[in-house]
C-alpha cells in the first residue's frame, strides 16, 4: 500500500525581529547623556548614576563592566584618575579614563552601607551572585533612556560603550585613539563598529543641494 507523505505542520510564529529596530545601537548625544545624568541626581539614586557616568568614561563591554572590582578603581584611598583592566573578550588590556564627575559619583556610591566589605563595585543584590548581570545591566540602561524618551529598542548597553568614542571621532577623525580605548585589535573592527564609512557617505549626501 503506498504512503502518502503529507506535509509538514510548523507552528506560525512571528518572526523574532517583527517590529524591532535590529543592528548597532545607536550612541547617546551629549544632550542625552546630560538629561540622564541629571534625572538621576535628581532622584538620588546613587548607584546608578556611578554606573552611568563610569559605562560612559570607561567604554567597557557590559560583560566586563558589571565584573568591575572595587580594586580596580579605588586604590590609597581615593578613586582613580585613570583605570586598566583585562577584557574578557579578547584578553588584552584596556585603560580608561575616569573623569571628575565620575570619581564624586562613584566615591559616594562606595560610601554606601551595602558597599561596606564588598569586593565587586556592583554587587548583586542576593548572596549567589557577586556582581550584577549583563541583563540587569541592559534593564537599567532601558530604563533610563525611555525616562528621558527615547524609542527603547534603538539603545542599549553597547550605546553606553559607543558614546564618547562617536563624539571623538567627530571632533578628530582619529580612528587610532578610538581603536585603542575601544581595546579592538583590528582596525577593521573600529570602523565597522564606528560605522565610520555609513557616517562618511551620510555627511557627503548632506553636503550636497540639488
Amino acid at each position: 500500500m503506498p504512503t502518502t507523505n503529507l506535509p509538514a505542520i510548523r507552528a506560525c510564529r512571528p518572526a523574532w525581529n517583527k517590529g524591532r529596530i535590529v543592528g548597532q545601537k545607536r550612541p547617546l548625544e551629549p544632550k542625552h547623556v546630560w538629561a540622564i545624568r541629571v534625572r538621576l541626581e535628581i532622584a538620588q539614586r546613587t548607584r546608578e548614576l556611578a554606573l552611568f557616568n563610569l559605562a560612559i568614561d570607561s567604554k567597557l563591554r557590559g560583560c566586563d563592566l558589571v565584573k568591575l572590582k572595587v580594586a580596580d578603581v579605588y586604590a590609597a584611598g581615593q578613586v582613580k584618575h585613570r583605570a586598566s583592566i583585562v577584557q574578557s573578550k579578547t584578553r588584552a588590556p584596556v585603560s580608561f579614563e575616569i573623569t571628575e564627575g565620575t570619581r564624586i559619583a562613584i566615591a559616594t556610591w562606595l560610601d554606601a552601607p551595602l558597599m561596606v566589605g564588598s569586593e565587586h563595585l556592583w554587587p548583586g543584590r542576593f548572596h549567589e551572585r557577586r556582581y550584577i548581570s549583563t541583563r540587569q545591566y541592559a534593564r537599567l540602561v532601558r530604563d533610563w533612556v525611555t525616562s528621558i524618551g527615547l524609542e527603547p529598542s534603538a539603545y542599549g548597553t553597547h550605546s553606553m560603550r559607543r558614546t564618547k568614542v562617536a563624539q571623538i571621532y567627530r571632533k578628530t577623525g582619529n580612528l587610532r585613539a578610538v581603536q585603542l580605548l575601544l581595546g579592538h585589535t583590528k582596525m577593521d573592527s573600529t570602523v565597522r563598529y564606528l560605522g565610520v564609512e555609513l557616517e562618511d557617505a551620510l555627511a557627503i549626501a548632506e553636503a550636497v543641494e540639488l
